[in-house]
């Protein structure tokens, strides 16, 4: 397949640029979590990014970044003859193109791309841990995954986890030596854009949030809690559903879920889903591409996730001056710190997540604290700028050492 154009930003350079590849498996992925990057890499090398074909994701992601996109279809389960076409398609565009660096994020794009690069003999290989589906898994299904893990890695010259708790997972696991490993900044695959996430993301913003709560039907004295990703088990959905069934018996609450339901991975039953849509307190509301209106319209931002890599939401609902409610795990505990930004509890505990729930909407006082600490830490340590820098430094060492 040619590569489908959409670059509106050009950059002219008068130097030979090098060619870097970015690649996720999915479009949507390379939409939000690399949104902005791409073009900051674009003013330094010629960025070209590979994902699965999505007309919609893949179109906005190169009219906005300006780079060129090429498509090759990635499943993200395992499928050994889709995988193997996939395999054969990115190793050939790559002997093509003749990319200096081939850089890698989510699982499958992973695997496939750091083989395929080193096959084609690509001279910087790198790849970005951003979560770890396998820390739930179990059984043989769990050593294939392992397996999968190491090999990835082992044809990569540098891994960078964008959490420190990701990094001692990876170091415990024996999946790589340490030497290959680095979290970037303070961690993060991106940073934080504390420009565009911010409170007054509009010159009006209080009124919009009063007219979006209006045409919701929530009311003045609502305390509304917020929770933004997949609508999944391992986002701690079932235990966040049950919680908030026995606290709005005593509390005037609402809950307001931003996302869409998972269709791979900790799919929910059909009954949670039932749950979800009859409660007239809960409002499940779709995903967005803009999802500051709905962080600004809530009090408090509840995230009890089994797993995670360093999670986005937490850094925008941060940012938006948000409290937030989160389990104790890598990525979300180097985020909040408890009691100063937020709250941690115990991940899969109903028990702690109903006490942090009760504590935020009874104590005025203290959620007010918390939610004065949110922003500021988030520009103190995880503005998008430090991370992009960090990275550039990381491309421009290994293009110095090959160039030598």
């Amino acid at each position: 397949m040619e590569f489908i154009c959409f670059p509106k930003m050009v950059y002219v350079k008068n130097e030979i640029m090098e060619k870097l590849i970015r690649i996720t498996t999915v479009p949507i992925s390379m939409n939000i979590i690399l949104k902005g990057q791409l073009a900051f890499m674009n003013k330094y090398f010629e960025v070209i990014g590979i994902s699965s074909h999505d007309e919609k994701h893949l179109k906005e992601v190169g009219e906005r970044e300006g780079i060129k996109i090429h498509a090759i279809e990635m499943p993200r389960t395992i499928s050994p003859i889709k995988d193997f076409i996939a395999l054969c398609k990115l190793y050939l565009f790559f002997k093509k193109v003749k990319p200096t660096i081939v850089h890698t994020h989510t699982p499958k794009a992973g695997l496939l791309g750091m083989l395929a690069a080193k096959f084609a003999g690509v001279p910087i290989r790198l790849h970005t841990v951003g979560g770890m589906p396998l820390i739930e898994v179990k059984g043989a299904k769990r050593v294939l995954l392992n397996y999968i893990e190491k090999l990835t890695y082992a044809c990569a010259h540098n891994v960078y986890p964008n959490s420190k708790g990701l990094k001692q997972i990876i170091i415990e696991n024996n999946f790589c030596d340490e030497s290959k490993l680095k979290v970037l900044g303070n961690g993060g695959s991106n940073g934080i854009n504390t420009t565009f996430f911010t409170p007054n993301y509009v010159e009006n913003a209080i009124e919009e949030r009063e007219k979006l709560r209006q045409k919701l039907q929530i009311e003045s004295d609502d305390l509304v809690f917020c929770f933004v990703g997949r609508i999944a088990t391992e986002k701690g959905i079932v235990e966040l559903l049950d919680v908030f069934e026995e606290l709005q018996t005593n509390h005037k609450i609402k809950l307001i879920l931003v996302g869409t339901f998972e269709k791979h991975y900790g799919i929910l039953g059909d009954d949670i889903k039932q749950r979800i849509e009859k409660n007239a307190s809960i409002l499940f509301l779709g995903r967005f591409d803009d999802v500051r209106p709905y962080y600004a319209m809530s009090d408090i931002y509840v995230f009890p996730s089994y797993r995670e890599g360093f999670p986005n939401s937490v850094l925008e609902a941060s940012a938006m001056s948000l409290p937030c409610i989160v389990t104790d795990i890598n990525g979300c505990n180097e985020i909040i710190e408890d009691g100063i930004n937020g709250l941690l509890i115990k991940p899969k505990d109903r028990i702690e997540l109903k006490s942090a729930m009760k504590k935020l909407i009874e104590n005025t006082t203290f959620r007010n604290e918390l939610s004065s600490n949110a922003r500021p830490h988030v520009e103190k340590y995880f503005k998008r700028e430090v991370v992009w820098n960090a990275l550039l430094g990381e491309y421009n060492n290994f293009v110095n050492k090959i160039r030598k």
